[in-house]
């Protein structure tokens, strides 16, 4: 079965960075769009950032463009998201999300598999 496992969450001071990993396994992981998504208290599930199977297409939210950059390992079967310039409005849990039936969107609910997740906080 399909499972994704989220790492390198942590708390960083605004203006920091950081590398979330998203090990995935269960699957033929070059057939389907990934994706990286965040959810903060009281607020409903967004998405960040999604990628297409060959890697060759991405898109991401307004919020993150220019600072976030989504990413792939097909070898290692591993999602990447680096995250720069980090805001306190970034702080939330980031969840890794894989769909084999893809077109590429930032809709949560086009996702079929998910991660547990892996927290981010932002201190100002």
């Amino acid at each position: 079965q399909v499972q994704l496992v989220e790492s390198g969450g942590g708390s960083v001071q605004a203006g920091g960075s950081l590398r979330l990993s998203c090990a995935a396994s269960g699957y033929t992981y070059s057939r389907y769009c990934m994706g990286w998504f965040r959810q903060a208290p009281g607020m409903q599930r967004e998405g960040v950032a999604t990628i297409s199977p060959g890697g060759g297409r991405t898109i991401y939210a307004d919020s993150v463009k220019g600072r976030f950059t989504i990413s792939q390992d097909n070898a290692k079967n591993t999602l990447y998201l680096q995250m720069n310039s980090l805001k306190p409005e970034d702080t939330a849990m980031y969840y890794c999300a894989a769909e084999n039936n893809c077109s590429l969107t930032l809709r949560p609910g086009a996702f079929a598999y998910w991660g547990q997740g892996t927290q981010v906080t932002v201190s100002s």
